[in-house]
């Protein structure tokens, strides 16, 4: 990423914000993109991005295994594996864009601005240092502050995750942790400098259904506190209805749909959201419900056409012309804050029904 001052000229995308922008947004994504090479030139794998969370706000994001979920986080943070890189985009945090960042700058912010937690507990501590060491090194890596300080704020951070005699334990190795321990352990890293907001990749993904729903519980709780806002990236519908405010699907690489999670679950406007849907059970459906799945596969990274992304598995497509030829924008739906990436999403359920 190329270097640059905190303070720059507004850019066209600042000018000009994407659909369903506003303002008081903690953390926003601006029409990111992020390719790799590929034998015909560069590979969009994050393609014109647009997401934002409001302080103390979930917003979770959701989607197929290679849809882009963790790729458009790890953009935004300045941590695309090579050979891939940031093409185009902004990525605002207040009025600081990390794409304008120098790397050190860039190393200042993560932990004490926004946070990423990932989804292997275990992978993301080192076996060789005691977790409690881990606590302190992050924060002493980032504020002036003496060893003893920082070992008693990592000790109240332990306690506060609601490790029991997190004293104790503070000198114990990630082996000696559950995987839900591990979690919070990592979780209090991801907090102990206060950032402003927390990313969250499939963070109970190795867990047990009632360790999930600890720490997710933990997490929603922090957020309640102390005002920090979350991006939730997760697979599991269940989890996006408990937790989140609102919901980004995503497809391909894209955004098809995005909108407050009651508005989205109960009157889904693109046809990959409904389909998501469908595939699922609900408590509330008939005992004799059957559910549908998706046919086919997500398109393979550099094999999408001019038109819909998701018109080979799309049961509205059905050979439309517009659905193969014409790639649909982000645009409103219902109303302002509501949008979808369909050629007849204002008119689907009119589609569903005689579908």
């Amino acid at each position: 990423m190329a270097g640059g001052s905190d303070k720059s000229p507004p850019s066209e995308l600042e000018r000009n914000p994407a659909p369903g922008m506003a303002a008081g947004f903690a953390f926003e994504i601006r029409r990111l993109r992020t390719s790799f090479p590929g034998p015909a030139g560069p590979i969009a794998i994050v393609d014109d991005v647009s997401l934002s969370v409001r302080p103390g706000e979930i917003l979770a994001v959701v989607g197929e295994s290679g849809s882009g979920k963790s790729m458009t986080f790890l953009s935004a943070l300045g941590l695309v594996p090579r050979p891939g890189r940031v093409e185009s985009g902004a990525v605002l945090i207040g009025e600081r864009d990390l794409i304008g960042l120098a790397p050190d700058q860039l190393r200042a912010c993560r932990g004490s601005v926004v946070s990423m937690i990932f989804q292997d507990p275990l992978s993301g501590l080192n076996p060789v240092f005691s977790v409690g060491e881990q606590i302190v090194e992050v924060i002493r890596a980032h504020r002036r502050i003496s060893r003893s300080d920082a070992t008693a704020q990592a000790i109240e951070l332990l306690e506060r995750m609601q490790i029991p005699d997190a004293r104790r334990r503070f000198g114990h190795f990630p082996h000696q942790f559950s995987g839900g321990m591990c979690q919070r352990v990592l979780i209090a890293m991801a907090i102990a400098l206060g950032p402003k907001v927390l990313i969250a990749d499939e963070p109970t993904t190795a867990l047990d259904v009632t360790v999930q729903a600890q720490v997710l519980d933990l997490i929603d709780s922090l957020r309640r506190e102390t005002g920090m806002a979350v991006v939730l990236i997760t697979h599991d519908l269940g989890i996006v209805a408990r937790h989140a405010d609102r919901v980004a699907v995503m497809y391909a690489g894209r955004i098809v749909e995005q909108g407050d999670v009651g508005t989205v679950f109960h009157h889904p406007q693109h046809p990959y959201t409904v389909s998501l849907l469908r595939s699922i059970p609900r408590l509330d459906a008939p005992a004799d419900t059957d559910l549908v799945p998706i046919t086919g596969q997500p398109p393979a990274p550099g094999s999408i056409g001019a038109g819909c992304s998701f018109a080979p598995r799309c049961y509205l497509a059905q050979g439309r012309r517009e659905c193969l030829d014409m790639r649909p924008v982000l645009q409103a739906a219902s109303d302002a804050m509501h949008l979808s990436a369909c050629h007849f999403s204002r008119t689907i359920g009119a589609l569903e029904t005689n579908a």
